[in-house]
Formats: structure tokens, C-alpha cells, sequence
């Protein structure tokens, strides 16, 4: 009788403790995120060897197409894993408030006590068209190679982050590019 209530007990306990230990060990898992600097940190960084192209996400705090990018395409895995190889990537608030110093030369926001005042660094690096999201790729020197507007769904997304990482910009059109692609992601299914 003792031999059958002890298999009975460690029949009842095992799976118990078997959920137990598998959420705490998912709870102990962390998803790995994009590595973001500020523009001034990008800047820094690149300076040392080896250089990497630079990713600048600009946005602004109301921006709710930005707030959707961080919530879903910045969070797959894919691009996560792809940014952090091949960009140093940057948040950059367009309406940030103090002033950066870069290579002697002070940006400011002129407009920082006013509601959506632009920052300059953001206008220089969008070439005066403020829109959000908005995306600028740097190449190794941290000159413009493009800026690229709007959300974008990580399949998307991936196919634009693999055209400017990889170079491909500079062998093929956007055209000839979409249509020879095979990317990780595979596309959201239609609504």
C-alpha cells in the first residue's frame, strides 16, 4: 500500500514539477535584442576597426508607425540578428532637446522650446523631408548612402537591410533586387 501511495504522489508531483522548472527556465530566456547607440556613440564606435556601416532610426516619442517598428519588426529575431552583425545601429529622436557636438561643429534643436521642434542632426541626416519612421543608412565613413521612409514588416524590412549591408546597392536596381531575394522572413499573411 506505502509502494502504491508513493507512485501515486510522484505520478501527481512529477508533472507539477516538470511545468514548474520549464517556465522558469523560459523565464530565465532572453530574447536578443538590437544594440542601440546614440548617434554620438555610432560615431565613436566607427572610429576603431572594423568599421561597419551605420543604421539611424529616426523617430519621434508621438510617432506611432515608430512605436509599431519597435514593437514587431525590430523584435524578429532575423533582423535582430542581421542589425547587430552589420549595423551599428542608433535611435535618434528628431525633437531631442540638448545640443551634439560633432567633429567641433554644435547641432541644436532651434525650436527645442516649442511642441515638434526638429533637431538639426535629424534634418541634415533626412535631408530636410521629416518624416517618421525614418531610416538612414551610413556606409563605413558615416556618409548618406540613402534614407528610407515609412513601417516596414520584417520581411520587408529584411530585404532593404540586406541590399544596403551587403552592397548590393551598388550591383543592382531595387527592381532587379526584389526580384531575386530569398529571404529568412517569410511575408505576413494576407488580411
Amino acid at each position: 500500500m506505502k509502494y502504491v501511495k508513493t507512485l501515486l504522489v510522484t505520478a501527481i508531483l512529477a508533472p507539477v514539477a516538470f511545468l514548474l522548472l520549464s517556465s522558469q527556465q523560459e523565464s530565465n530566456t532572453v530574447e536578443p535584442k538590437i544594440t542601440w547607440y546614440s548617434y554620438e556613440q555610432a560615431l565613436e564606435i566607427n572610429k576603431s576597426y572594423p568599421k561597419k556601416k551605420i543604421f539611424v532610426d529616426v523617430y519621434t516619442e508621438w510617432c506611432g508607425w515608430c512605436k509599431k517598428m519597435d514593437a514587431t519588426t525590430f523584435q524578429n529575431p532575423v533582423i535582430v540578428d542581421y542589425m547587430n552583425k552589420n549595423f551599428i545601429a542608433v535611435k535618434l529622436d528628431a525633437e531631442r532637446k540638448d545640443t551634439i557636438v560633432i567633429e567641433g561643429r554644435p547641432w541644436v534643436n532651434l525650436n527645442a522650446n516649442k511642441a515638434r521642434g526638429t533637431h538639426q542632426i535629424a534634418e541634415y541626416l533626412l535631408n530636410g523631408r521629416m518624416s517618421y519612421p525614418s531610416y538612414v543608412f551610413l556606409d563605413e565613413l558615416a556618409h548618406p548612402i540613402t534614407v528610407v521612409p515609412g513601417y516596414y514588416e520584417a520581411s520587408q524590412f529584411e530585404m532593404i537591410l540586406n541590399y544596403f549591408g551587403n552592397n548590393d546597392h551598388l550591383k543592382y536596381s531595387w527592381e532587379q533586387y526584389q526580384k531575386n531575394f530569398k529571404g529568412k522572413i517569410p511575408p505576413p499573411e494576407p488580411k
